[in-house]
């Protein structure tokens, strides 16, 4: 008799469900869930303000790097060169490089930029790539490309 109840704990102990590695455990996956500890180093809401308003006087002095695609010599290409500087020297005076390409003479720069339309406006710097498609008469669109108005 003793022989078969210890034949049906082993029986039992290998039916049961193993336990995941770590279960049950904290810090561990499939173990317990522990509250999140705040960070060690908490900044004030002063030392926020100061970091935004550092990054928009930054945002003031930083050199822009555009890249205008253009087709050939027609209106719409010719419209959207007048444009741009136009947009450049009104907000970016003296902080952009304006680089224009036209895209039937200089095949080597497209595929850099993925250009699919002309004209294309692409912002290189700084980050994040933005590009904006069209002649760029709508100047709130090239504005909100450019980073230099927020979205509403």
């Amino acid at each position: 008799m003793a022989a078969k109840k210890a034949t049906a704990k082993a029986t039992a102990k290998m039916k049961r469900p193993a336990k995941a590695a770590g279960a049950g455990k904290p810090g561990k996956p499939g173990g317990l869930s522990t509250p999140l500890k705040p960070p060690a180093s908490r900044r004030s809401r002063g030392d926020v303000t100061a970091e935004f308003e550092t990054a928009l006087e930054k945002r003031k002095t930083e050199r822009y790097v555009l890249r205008l695609y253009i087709a050939g010599n027609n209106l719409r290409s010719q419209l959207a060169v007048e444009n741009v500087k136009k947009i450049c020297e009104e907000y970016l005076r003296g902080r952009y490089d304006l680089e224009v390409v036209d895209i039937y003479q200089d095949k080597t720069k497209n595929p850099v930029d993925l250009v699919l339309a002309a004209p294309t406006l692409v912002k290189k710097l700084p980050l994040p790539l933005r590009r904006v498609i069209g002649d760029m008469t709508r100047k709130e669109k090239v504005l909100v490309g450019l980073d230099l108005v927020s979205r509403t």
